[in-house]
């Protein structure tokens, strides 16, 4: 393959390793630092990405832009590309509902842009085996090809966009929705004052299972911000399919519960995360 210059939106702790695989591949790989904060940028500068300072000059650098970003911000950023003029190829790997991605897509095909369609399952990439970005779409191949040194794995679904983006759906509907279920009943249990005889007949039928959910539910507290609307996405992608969206609406509710976890130093003590669950006006803007 012809290495190729490709342009990450934004390198976080996801994007910075999905980045750092396309370097394996042989890519040149660049970002914008205009409006990015220092740990953004110290992450770029760690990975030695080169920096187009603006979209706009990314955008005319770059053949390829990939966009990692939270679920909510997915449709506003590809706005942004095509404002700025990208006529490449653009892989939407963000947690979004496949209806969504469809939108993103028919909005990039309208203004002459190739898209792919991707859906990443697992931790940031950075061991062979742990982490698969999902394609779908007329191009995927040419994408997947960017990522042929791993660590990242990848596997192309096909041409039809929307295929990787409800497979990630349907895989974090249970990892991440089941999680944020347990943080309910942890909470539910200690408002009724029952939750050391729970975690006790946990235990019972398994002796691991009580201190497994304790910590679940101590280290959601990281991602809850992002996850909230990841939730929104799956709680969309089961109500277009038929579906009560009604579960992952409220797992929504219980990760913005825990949102203000997001800028801690720590991983929170489990009565730190029960207080926030339990809080009266607990939601942000409640």
């Amino acid at each position: 393959m012809i290495p190729q210059r490709i342009g990450f939106l934004h390198p976080g702790d996801m994007g910075i390793s999905i980045a750092a695989s396309a370097q394996h591949a042989g890519n040149e790989v660049y970002w914008a630092s205009e409006g990015r904060g220092p740990e953004t940028q110290a992450r770029a500068a760690k990975y030695g990405l080169c920096d187009a300072h603006t979209l706009a000059k990314l955008c005319a650098e770059c053949r390829i832009i990939v966009s990692v970003c939270p679920p909510h911000a997915a449709e506003d950023v590809a706005q942004q590309v095509l404002a700025a003029g990208f006529g490449g190829m653009y892989l939407d790997a963000n947690a979004i509902a496949p209806q969504r991605a469809e939108r993103i897509g028919a909005d990039m095909a309208a203004a002459g842009v190739s898209f792919v369609d991707g859906g990443i399952i697992g931790g940031p990439a950075w061991a062979p085996g742990s982490t698969w970005l999902y394609l779908a779409g007329p191009q995927a191949e040419q994408i997947a090809a960017c990522f042929a040194a791993g660590p990242l794995e990848t596997q192309v679904l096909g041409t039809e966009i929307g295929r990787a983006s409800a497979l990630k759906m349907c895989f974090a509907a249970y990892t991440k929705g089941t999680t944020a279920l347990l943080c309910a009943i942890l909470a539910t249990a200690e408002d009724l004052g029952v939750r050391r005889d729970l975690e006790q007949h946990w235990k019972r039928d398994d002796p691991q299972f009580a201190d497994e959910v304790v910590q679940r539910a101590r280290r959601v507290t990281a991602k809850a911000w992002r996850f909230a609307g990841e939730m929104d996405e799956i709680a969309s992608t089961f109500r277009a399919a038929g579906m009560p969206g009604e579960f992952h609406a409220a797992a929504a509710s219980v990760y913005r519960r825990l949102a203000d976890f997001k800028s801690a130093r720590t991983t929170p003590a489990l009565e730190e995360v029960l207080a926030a669950l339990l809080r009266p006006g607990r939601e942000p803007g409640a």
